[in-house]
């Protein structure tokens, strides 16, 4: 951990980094309510205020930031930490949101799928053909809580369609390098899932587990920790925020856990790809509401729209 440089500080719960090609950061502030650029100076400047509950971020096509919006959450202190609690009086609903990022205008792109309304859409990844992946992690409630799922924008962005329903719930997504394989982490359960793609927006069928999944549990940690989002190596490794024990767990295409980096804060949420290479891994502490950086034994992957 000695080579951790803090680059912000004081951020409300970040989640959702963004490293730009100018080198700043772009990053959600769940609690704030906003999108943030922090620059490399540490300097911080709000893009966009954004109702609800901004959780994941990613640069789209159009050069147009593309948000997950879960709505909100209400907030419950944890000894000296402030913590997502359940779904809040004043709770928007769920949907994915975009903001440019010249005025800060935003607009929503999608709120619903079919006769179903989004509760939580969390996370975010973009294909090479410009359609949307996203998890939703659903909303929790005194006494029940939504299943998740995950879903796919056409290119475009008018066509919404349902991927999979009925995951515990959805938390973290990433594409594989050939982007054949959605990858998805299930927050309470710490579980890594793969599922196949045959076209973009649609996942292979398979033959059934125990109770109809659909993708193939690759990873699963032991103990009290969980998984949050997530970024992917070049060479395939699964890199996911891992809350409870304060870490990014790298996990290779097979479910080998590679290694578990410490990052000094139980709540870590997010990790980035960015710098010569992209070696130099871009991470949320949301319990510290920090944004740090720290030098990465492997490059990431590139994304689409972003990195190339």
């Amino acid at each position: 951990m000695a080579d951790i440089r803090v680059l912000a500080t004081d951020l409300e719960f970040p989640e959702g980094p963004v490293v730009m090609p100018d080198g700043s950061v772009v990053l959600v502030e769940i609690r704030g309510k906003r999108l943030t650029r922090v620059y490399p100076d540490g300097r911080k400047e709000v893009v966009a205020q954004i109702p609800g509950g901004p959780n994941g971020a990613a640069l789209g096509p159009d050069g147009k930031m593309y948000v997950c919006n879960n709505g909100g959450f209400s907030w419950v202190p944890t000894g000296k930490m402030i913590m997502p609690g359940p779904q809040p009086d004043d709770y928007l609903g769920g949907s994915i949101q975009r903001v440019d990022l010249q005025n800060g205008k935003v607009e929503t792109v999608v709120d619903k799928c079919g006769e179903h309304a989004l509760r939580g859409p969390n996370d975010l990844v973009f294909d090479k053909q410009g359609g949307l992946w996203f998890s939703d992690l659903g909303k929790r409630r005194a006494r029940e809580m939504d299943v998740g799922a995950f879903y796919y924008v056409k290119p475009g962005m008018t066509e919404i369609v349902e991927a999979v329903h009925g995951v515990l719930p959805a938390n973290g997504i990433g594409l594989s390098p050939d982007e054949k394989t959605v990858y998805i982490a299930e927050t309470p359960t710490a579980r890594l899932w793969a599922y196949e793609v045959s076209e973009p927006g649609t996942i292979k069928p398979r033959d059934v587990i125990y109770r109809g999944e659909r993708g193939k549990p690759i990873a699963g940690l032991g103990g009290y920790q969980m998984f949050d989002s997530m970024a992917v190596e070049a060479n395939g490794n699964v890199c996911v925020a891992t809350l409870v024990s304060g870490c990014i767990s790298v996990i290779a295409p097979d479910g080998t856990l590679v290694e578990q980096v410490p990052t000094g804060d139980r709540v870590t949420t997010n990790i980035a790809f960015g710098g010569p290479e992209l070696k130099t891994a871009y991470i949320t502490l949301s319990g510290r509401g920090e944004l740090i950086a720290m030098d990465w034994a492997r490059p990431g992957l590139a994304l689409n729209f972003l990195n190339k």
